[in-house]
């Protein structure tokens, strides 16, 4: 009889949203803004390069999860695209800047999963997520 194996019935569904934004700024600058990683401020969470892309620490004090992330695809200055492969947070995100009549677009969608959390509740993840997205890039183009 074959094993289920629970972790790839939760890797099916994802939380998947997307957003854009449109800035003055120009596609090179509106990339570069949005690949400096260290900027991606969130709540509770520090950012730190790596070999391979960047880590995520959200937490406080030693409770906490790291959150890393490798840089599968890049493409300066129209895209990129990152692997989650935590322990906590799978999933990826792409990141692509198009040129407008008055300076760019960037457009990000991102797909995670918590590990061992059942798919039923992936739309209870999609508000935070976009909102946490949003947030973001108003910080970082606006």
């Amino acid at each position: 009889m074959p094993v289920l194996n629970m972790d790839s019935i939760y890797a099916v569904v994802m939380a998947t949203v997307h957003a854009r934004y449109e800035t003055r700024r120009s596609v090179s600058d509106a990339f570069a803004a949005v690949t400096r990683w260290e900027d991606h401020r969130v709540p509770l969470t520090t950012i730190r390069r790596t070999d391979a892309g960047f880590t995520a620490r959200t937490g406080v004090g030693p409770l906490g999860f790291d959150d890393p992330m490798t840089i599968g695809h890049w493409e300066p200055p129209r895209s990129v695209e990152l692997h989650k492969t935590g322990q906590v947070i799978a999933g990826w995100a792409r990141i692509r800047v198009d040129p407008t009549e008055s300076g760019s677009v960037v457009t990000w969608s991102e797909s995670v999963r918590l590990r061992g959390v059942p798919a039923w509740c992936d739309p209870l993840l999609r508000p935070p997520l976009r909102a946490m997205i949003r947030i973001i890039l108003r910080r970082l183009l606006g």
